[in-house]
């Protein structure tokens, strides 16, 4: 899931003739058609959760992986159309991003599809930028701009998961998803654990006390 609100809204110009600055620029809308599809996608995550636990039903889940993708890319493309791009889409698109990757981890390990110590690597990393918010927060920060290498982690992480439950089938499709899903999954997640090294590192940057300050520096970086 790479196309979303937040990032698509930098180029969008404001009634001034100017791109924002960043998503703090962003109007305050919350009515809008591509914030529906975020919340559209929001709501998904428990449905996937309840078809991978529950009857364990892989071709659905993966449909719901797909449907919540292709919302994702939606909700971008109409906020650059309709010229509806809003502080809030920007904040429900990573949200959402997040939550699918939460929940296909948990699920992913109570089905022992993948090892447990990589499920623990990458919730660690969930664990440790909570942290970082939380910090933020108390030094008055905004959350920080989502980083280009954690969509791109995510992207790679959300088309390794099909694979990954593809690889647990059987069929000679199984040969051909295997290989591909862990290298996609390994990839992903190297990339995903070094994006949240580089919001950890801009987080110290911000709360040290020799970093800027929040009213004088604006939102973060």
């Amino acid at each position: 899931m790479t196309s979303s609100q937040g990032s698509s809204a930098s180029a969008r110009p404001t009634a001034a003739g100017h791109p924002p600055a960043d998503r703090n620029d962003l109007p305050d809308r919350v009515w809008t058609l591509p914030n529906a599809l975020s919340v559209l996608r929001l709501l998904g995550v428990p449905v996937f959760l309840w078809l991978l636990l529950g009857p364990e039903a892989d071709a659905w889940a993966v449909a719901v992986l797909a449907l919540a993708g292709l919302t994702d890319w939606a909700d971008g493309k109409l906020a650059r159309a309709m010229g509806q791009s809003s502080r809030l889409g920007a904040l429900l698109d990573p949200a959402a991003d997040r939550l699918y990757i939460v929940a296909t981890l948990v699920a992913f390990a109570l089905r022992d599809v993948v090892p447990l110590w990589l499920v623990l690597v990458l919730l660690g990393r969930e664990a440790v930028l909570g942290v970082a918010l939380l910090v933020l927060r108390r030094h008055g920060w905004p959350p920080l701009q989502v980083h280009y290498l954690g969509k791109a982690a995510t992207f790679i992480l959300l088309y390794a998961f099909p694979l990954l439950l593809l690889a647990e089938g059987d069929g000679p499709v199984v040969a051909v998803a295997q290989p591909l899903a862990w290298a996609l999954t390994i990839w992903g997640a190297a990339l995903y654990v070094l994006a949240g090294a580089f919001y950890v590192v801009q987080t110290v940057r911000l709360v040290r006390p020799d970093g800027p300050r929040p009213d004088a520096a604006g939102a973060a970086p």
